[in-house]
């Protein structure tokens, strides 16, 4: 059995404001999970607890990716302010 290889370059990946976007989700999973509340007896009834505990665990991960995600941040935007002040130090010196 041959070894797949791509036929194309994979595309770049898409930079956005990811913060704002895991922020967002998280606030719809704990919404979904609040609004659900006041129909506990109903899922349980029906057997669908799963749907109550489903959102509360997709607020509760979106935490966690909330905090991966401000940390990826930071440190995209401190790499970037390394090299800007490398590529200045590189500068200066080539001109002087």
């Amino acid at each position: 059995m041959a070894k797949w290889t791509a036929k194309h370059e994979a595309p770049a990946p898409l930079e956005g404001p990811i913060v704002a976007t895991v922020t967002g989700g998280t606030i719809i999973w704990f919404a979904l999970f609040v609004v659900q509340l006041p129909f506990y007896g109903w899922f349980a009834d029906r057997d669908l607890l799963w749907w109550v505990w489903c959102c509360a665990a997709g607020g509760f991960l979106g935490l966690i990716g909330l905090w991966y995600v401000r940390g990826r941040d930071a440190a995209l935007k401190r790499h970037a302010a390394e090299q800007a002040e490398q590529d200045a130090r590189d500068a200066e010196g080539s001109a002087g």
